[in-house]
């Protein structure tokens, strides 16, 4: 649980009040690779439920979705 607090904590701070944070930002939220989600995000079109919103050649990920997978949903 504790895990799950220090990850949300890192999250309001990468986000800094944004609705959309980038593929590397979602990755050092959740402590992944970028290519990892990147991969997973072509092969399924989402990455652990997270589907992002494309936005020229950049992939935007909605942070109240990665909260929600952080807090256990998703």
């Amino acid at each position: 649980m504790i895990e799950n607090t220090k990850n949300v904590t890192a999250l309001a701070e990468i986000s800094a009040g944004r609705d959309h944070i980038q593929t590397f930002e979602f990755a050092r939220a959740i402590n992944r690779l970028s290519q990892t989600i990147r991969k997973g995000y072509s092969q399924t079109g989402h990455y652990l439920g997270v589907r992002p919103i494309k936005a020229g050649n950049r992939l935007l990920w909605p942070v109240a979705a990665i909260a929600a997978l952080l807090n256990g949903g998703a």
